[in-house]
């Protein structure tokens, strides 16, 4: 085999195997997670949302919560063992997405609450008995009232505030954030600007140990 030959057999080998190496180096290498735009960033979190944890927590774990979402109730306390787990180290952000009927009433009612310093005992009342109220084809989110009466609540002032324009203007700032970034169902989450790779609270888990093992 001449010289020539020979470079063009080497080759003819090395070109296939080089190109089977570049296929699998480029899916078992982890791809970087993709910069949020600015809007993308500023939507995430706003001065209203409502904070569980640490101020000084370096992971950042927002949920776009639906009181009315079966999910949502399912996944609450999983939550709140994920941030005892980590504790000092995450900060849970609430924001809004009343996609179902009826949660936008249940939102303003967190929010007056909210006023009252009763958010976090009110949201866990709803979630209780969301089953009493929240049936997709004939909400009753009235049928909350009876369930409120020992959390020391001023009821007249809750039912007033809920009327506050203010109130409305935080439900319509958090859908508009939900659509900016793409939220469609709930619950959504997104850990330090990272949406979940595939739903699933396995994933949730594992997303939130991966960023709190990077940033401490």
């Amino acid at each position: 085999m001449n010289k020539q030959k020979r470079v063009l057999w080497i080759v003819s080998i090395l070109l296939p195997l080089l190109a089977i190496i570049g296929l699998w180096y480029g899916l078992a290498t982890p791809k970087p997670a993709p910069e949020l735009s600015a809007a993308k960033t500023e939507a995430l979190v706003r001065d209203h949302s409502p904070v569980m944890g640490s101020s000084r927590a370096k992971v950042t774990l927002v949920e776009f919560l639906d009181p009315a979402c079966e999910t949502c109730r399912l996944f609450y306390p999983e939550v709140k063992k994920l941030l005892a787990g980590h504790a000092g180290k995450v900060e849970l952000v609430i924001r809004y997405a009343p996609f179902h009927k009826g949660s936008d009433y249940m939102i303003k009612l967190l929010e007056s609450a909210r006023r009252q310093g009763k958010f976090w005992e009110v949201l866990e009342i709803m979630l209780q008995t969301q089953p009493q109220w929240a049936s997709h084809h004939n909400p009753q989110p009235q049928l909350i009232w009876q369930h409120l009466g020992g959390l020391g609540l001023d009821i007249a002032k809750l039912k007033q505030d809920m009327q506050d324009p203010s109130v409305e203007a935080i439900v319509r700032q958090d859908l508009a954030d939900a659509a900016t970034l793409g939220v469609k169902k709930t619950p959504d989450f997104f850990v330090n600007g990272q949406p979940l790779p595939q739903f699933g609270l396995q994933q949730l888990r594992d997303l939130l140990l991966e960023e709190v093992n990077r940033v401490y």
